[in-house]
């Protein structure tokens, strides 16, 4: 059995190195960067520590394209939001929706970056697909500001970087410290329906920043 699936992996590249990856970011999420070791990835995945190898030159070219899978992950997911089919405030409302509940869906995304802020962005330093890969998605979220600014719905003001971190900061924050949040605040945020008043919270602060002072637009009246 173990001798056909290794016939296999070798005669699929693609399908090998997808296997690869998927076990390299399950043990990164589990014990950090440092405390991760290709043994172990070669164990969850089944392929040769020879063969990873002859992927990834080094463990810290194998968690950079782990870093990378998973922002384009994120990315993917936001991009397949069309933003110009939605008017402007249905249309934050998706982005933010679609962003939190990657985070959600996936927290092993949070585990790895919060490592990686540890260690200063050192190996995203290297990255050479990350520095380009939201230019795309900024530029909708662009359009899609300046359209509502353009009928009066959002204010002309808005800086897309800062509304942009903002999104991912507000929800990534709350889903990353729930358990500590949790006990300073007595309340279980934890619990069932925690997570959409989370949302929902969210999405208001952001509409609420985004409205032009004399728009009612997006209003829950």
């Amino acid at each position: 059995m173990k001798e056909a699936a290794a016939k296999t992996k070798k005669r699929d590249p693609e399908r090998t190195l997808r296997i690869i990856m998927l076990a390299a970011r399950e043990e990164f999420a589990k014990v950090g960067f440092e405390g991760a070791r290709v043994d172990k990835v070669a164990e969850r995945s089944g392929v040769s520590k020879g063969l990873i190898y002859h992927y990834f030159a080094s463990k810290d070219d194998l968690f950079i394209a782990v870093l990378e899978d998973c922002y384009l992950e994120l990315r993917s997911q936001n991009e397949e939001l069309i933003l110009d089919t939605f008017e402007p405030v249905e249309g934050i409302r998706q982005l933010i929706a679609h962003t939190y509940r990657y985070f959600a869906d996936h927290p092993e995304f949070i585990v790895l970056v919060n490592s990686e802020n540890m260690m200063k962005a050192e190996h995203l330093k290297r990255s050479v697909k990350v520095g380009k890969m939201y230019e795309p998605l900024s530029l909708r979220l662009k359009e899609l500001v300046e359209r509502g600014a353009s009928l009066g719905m959002f204010r002309s003001d808005v800086d897309i970087v800062e509304l942009y971190i903002s999104i991912v900061g507000l929800g990534y924050f709350f889903l990353s410290n729930r358990w500590t949040l949790s006990l300073v605040f007595d309340r279980d945020l934890l619990a069932e329906g925690a997570e959409d008043r989370r949302l929902d919270h969210i999405t208001e602060m952001v509409l609420g920043y985004l409205r032009h002072p004399n728009s009612i637009a997006g209003s829950r009246d």
